[in-house]
């Protein structure tokens, strides 16, 4: 789980200032279109900029990603496209494409699944000035692949509130924005290639199992999976993440974020508390819901929320957390499933992070074991004790991206 970012810095003490990724702004207005509802129409596409070889390379610098594997200059690109909420009804949801100048004319594409957000404009679309949320993206891109990052339902310029961990959802908007990158891409006379290489940090990661699971089961042939590589997941949040909250192994500031977050995202979807105060403590009870629906900035967030679990629940949602009953347990189920229940038949590593500090390395040591018991040795990868502001998991981001998009390249040039 990545905690909200900008949030990260105000507990760290940090200010952000503008980095050169900040240079990509609107250019060009929003082409719209009309949707039939179909999933993974292009609804709109607005043109965000792009970046030489020399400027990618000097934005990731800025941002502190590693730009060795910098090839090509980029383009970047809002996507709207139709898809379906949690509960199945049309919606639309945006994502960040972010394609190479390169005279490739057939592309392999790596989707990328993006950590923890809270506040719709940090989206990767959006291309805050930090470059965090986008780097990634741009990376992949910038080494010759097309690169596919989906803002999940409600971040972005999506409607709604975002369902988060809620990997039927996350499956879903990952599939579709690849549905609309690949209508995208043609129309500039490219084309995207059936092999996806699939990745995702802390939520993502999940994220991308679910993608992965989703395509490998046949959800869309037009699609192959190439490469499986999640980074720093909470794949087993019953087991490893939950008890984390309680036992000081998560910070407490990050606990309560994370534990308020699932509490109020969850209810929207499995009804867990009629009114607020059956499980948040006043005067929080108040304002868990508004902090939460996606127009509330993570450093605001975070200041309106106490610093332990203990000051903010009731013994209730103490006792829901600590033994899942009834629709918590059954979603927790279907969360911690990513590992479980399907057997990936494509290369696949598993990255984590020395102390990881918010997704605990229990979390991969348990997918690892849950993929083995299915006859399946996959590599775990050590990422070593990478930092980004102050933090050893927003750390293996950085350092998660650099070691994926070397694998990928080795990846692709054997076909």
């Amino acid at each position: 789980m990545k905690i909200f970012t900008l949030s990260r810095r105000v507990i760290a003490g940090v200010t952000a200032g503008a980095v050169a990724l900040g240079a990509l702004v609107a250019t060009q207005a929003p082409a719209s279109a009309t949707t039939d509802g179909k999933r993974g129409q292009l609804v709109s596409t607005r043109y965000i900029s792009g970046l030489s070889t020399s400027q990618t390379k000097t934005a990731l610098d800025q941002a502190h990603f590693d730009s060795d594997a910098v090839t090509y200059g980029v383009d970047a690109y809002q996507l709207v496209y139709s898809t379906i909420d949690a509960t199945g009804q049309p919606t639309t949801a945006s994502g960040l494409l972010v394609l190479p100048r390169s005279r490739a004319r057939t592309l392999w594409t790596v989707s990328f699944d993006h950590g923890t957000q809270s506040y719709r404009p940090d989206a990767p679309s959006m291309m805050q000035p930090d470059g965090f949320a986008s780097s990634p993206a741009i990376t992949y891109a910038a080494a010759g692949f097309a690169a596919v990052e989906p803002d999940y339902l409600g971040l972005g310029v999506g409607p709604g509130t975002h369902p988060w961990m809620d990997v039927p959802s996350e499956t879903t908007a990952s599939l579709d924005m690849l549905r609309a990158a690949r209508a995208f891409v043609q129309s500039t006379g490219r084309r995207l290639a059936p092999q996806v290489m699939i990745t995702g940090f802390s939520q993502g990661a999940s994220a991308a199992l679910g993608l992965a699971r989703a395509i490998q089961s046949g959800a869309d042939h037009r699609f192959r999976v190439a490469a499986l590589a999640p980074i720093s997941g909470a794949y087993d949040f019953q087991h490893s993440a939950l008890p984390a909250a309680f036992d000081g192994r998560i910070p407490g500031k990050m606990a309560v974020a994370y534990t308020t977050y699932l509490l109020v995202a969850w209810n929207r979807l499995h009804h867990l508390y009629a009114t607020p105060g059956e499980l948040f403590q006043d005067p929080y009870a108040g304002r868990v819901e508004a902090l939460f629906d996606g127009n509330t900035p993570g450093e605001d967030m975070l200041a309106a929320l106490p610093d332990t679990v203990g000051q903010l629940l009731t013994a209730r949602g103490v006792d829901l957390l600590q033994h899942p009953t009834g629709p918590f347990l059954a979603a927790l189920r279907v969360a911690d499933s990513v590992c479980t229940d399907w057997t990936p038949r494509v290369p696949m590593r598993l990255y984590e992070a020395t102390d990881d500090e918010q997704a605990l390395t229990t979390n991969t040591d348990s997918c690892h074991a849950a993929l083995a018991a299915r006859g399946l040795e996959v590599p775990i990868v050590n990422l070593g004790t990478p930092d980004y502001d102050g933090s050893r998991h927003l750390g293996s981001a950085v350092a998660g991206t650099a070691a994926t998009v070397r694998w990928f390249g080795q990846l692709h040039e054997r076909g």
